[in-house]
């Protein structure tokens, strides 16, 4: 998700909840005690230069439960980090600690925000020599195509 889609988002909502992956929710006494922009500037194994940037959004949760984050103050913070930091409509990454702070791309579905996985992935594929994986298929799916394939019906006799 991108900083203009959060914007729209959190203007058509009266509260706001994050959900994680295996669907349990942020408690809703969550804090965003950072807004920043994150560059990223690395080499990948192939040996090509890449940059990267997104806007870093930190949820954290204190036994504080007399406050919550309203949608139009989370879009007031928003405001003045693109005043202050310059931001750009980028991707939003999410942290949030779990066993140790985790990183999540950020979804909106139903009227919730989505934290989403995020998975490694080599970014030189054809460079270092990893096969390209073939599509799996299941058993039975090979066996109904092959048998509709030359049926009478199939139009190939």
């Amino acid at each position: 998700m991108k900083l203009s889609e959060i914007k729209k988002h959190l203007a058509q909502l009266e509260t706001m909840e994050f959900k994680l992956p295996n669907g349990t929710l942020v408690p809703k006494h969550f804090h965003v005690t950072e807004v920043g922009k994150i560059s990223k500037t690395f080499i990948d194994c192939g040996g090509t230069l890449r940059q990267e940037s997104v806007i870093n959004f930190q949820l954290w949760e204190v036994d504080d439960y007399n406050h919550r984050l309203h949608p139009e103050k989370l879009l007031n913070i928003i405001k003045l980090s693109e005043e202050k930091l310059g931001l750009r409509d980028v991707d939003i990454e999410v942290e949030y600690q779990s066993d140790t702070i985790g990183k999540y791309n950020l979804d909106f579905e139903n009227g919730s925000f989505l934290l989403v996985s995020k998975k490694t992935d080599c970014l030189a594929k054809d460079n270092c020599g990893i096969p390209v994986s073939n599509p799996k298929l299941k058993l039975a799916e090979l066996q109904n195509q092959q048998a509709n394939c030359c049926s009478p019906e199939s139009g190939c006799c």
